[in-house]
């Protein structure tokens, strides 16, 4: 079979067609610029995830941060200081007058008789008035209050409080919370434009309160020589202190009056008729006396009535000793306290104290007492922290 012309062509063609050459090599200098340009891109890929690790490593630290501020602001006690206090610490010994001290009456620049008192971080105060039948606010600065709660004449009614004697801010519900005395009852009373308040525990002799942080409410059943905790919605409270009776014995009280309740729970117990202070640690069958119970008297080892405690970190106490006119500090273990702040000699004047009821730090260190024999609440800066 002979090959025809077109397959001459065709073979011809392709047996003529110039081979293709390789590429040219690529020059060395390119190569390491090229290696060099990868290597640089990686650097930066490794710069920029390194820099956004750090930024949500910082993020996230303050974060952690911010929180543990909130929880250990959160868990400072109810009317216990912010700040670590020394137990040398000294106030000045001359009060500012920051509520009342304008003679005894009901106008809004006055109080009678207050007995307990709250104190708000901004220092805005809430006095419990007892004989005016009220709640009174006092703004840091303020030469007059405003009524918040009560304030008609003594009642029973939802709108009225018969000898009102401490009073606490529950910031979860932004209400104040009222031991409304005479009407045996504990009432929730809103802050914000509220006429009437809601009784929410009753058949209770209520003289003095306090909340943990979980929202668990402590009230000093004074007839019935005990204190009893409620938790947060619970109607029947179970007795955490006292409850065996009127008397002297450590598991005992007698006419209790103000509590403190620590971060561990323990509760700080002033208990009037004794003439001492105890502490009930949580689950505690007995308290331990924790100041006087050397029977009432003056001496550095005595107490006549306390009233109000507070407790500090170190778990310094620290009372009311009303009758003696005068508030002491008692460092832990020790049988014999010191006087921090004296009556120097009695009277209305500002270096000068009268009968005691409530006690309370601010944020900040500051000593509030009340002083209801000359209605009113006297201020005590701490002047040396060391």
């Amino acid at each position: 079979m002979g090959i025809k012309e077109s397959d001459h062509f065709l073979t011809s063609e392709i047996y003529n067609h110039p081979t293709p050459h390789p590429p040219p090599p690529i020059p060395n200098c390119c190569l390491q610029n090229r290696g060099n340009s990868t290597r640089t891109t990686i650097k930066v890929a490794i710069i920029a995830i390194i820099a956004v690790l750090i930024l949500a490593v910082t993020i996230t630290v303050g974060y952690l941060i911010m929180r543990v501020k909130i929880s250990q602001r959160k868990s400072v006690p109810l009317r216990a200081s912010s700040i670590d206090i020394h137990p040398n610490a000294q106030w000045q010994q001359v009060g500012l007058t920051v509520a009342g001290g304008n003679g005894q009456g009901n106008g809004t620049n006055q109080l009678y008789a207050p007995s307990g008192l709250y104190v708000e971080d901004d220092q805005t105060i809430y006095v419990a008035d007892k004989w005016n039948h009220r709640i009174v606010e006092w703004k840091s600065g303020a030469t007059s209050g405003q009524v918040v709660s009560g304030g008609y004449e003594k009642g029973h009614e939802d709108h009225q409080l018969y000898y009102p004697y401490d009073v606490i801010v529950d910031r979860k519900t932004d209400s104040l919370i009222i031991c409304d005395y005479v009407n045996r009852r504990v009432v929730r009373w809103p802050r914000k434009n509220a006429a009437n308040g809601e009784t929410i525990i009753s058949n209770l002799d209520c003289r003095g309160l306090t909340m943990d942080e979980t929202g668990s409410l402590y009230l000093v059943d004074e007839k019935k020589h005990a204190v009893r905790r409620y938790r947060r919605g619970e109607w029947q409270g179970v007795i955490v202190a006292g409850g065996n009776g009127n008397g002297s014995r450590l598991d005992q009280l007698s006419e209790p009056t103000y509590i403190f309740v620590d971060r561990d729970h323990s509760v700080y117990v002033s208990d009037s008729g004794n003439s001492r202070v105890m502490k009930w640690m949580e689950g505690a069958k007995e308290g331990i006396i924790v100041a006087g119970g050397q029977g009432k008297g003056k001496a550095l080892t005595q107490l006549s009535s306390p009233q109000g405690v507070v407790v500090d970190k170190l778990s310094t106490v620290y009372v009311a000793d009303s009758v003696n006119s005068r508030i002491m500090r008692w460092v832990k273990g020790r049988t014999q306290g010191s006087v921090i702040v004296y009556e120097n000699g009695g009277g209305e004047y500002s270096n000068r104290l009268g009968l005691l009821g409530g006690l309370s730090f601010d944020r900040y260190g500051n000593l509030y007492v009340v002083d209801w024999l000359y209605d009113r609440v006297q201020k005590y800066n701490i002047d040396s922290n060391k």
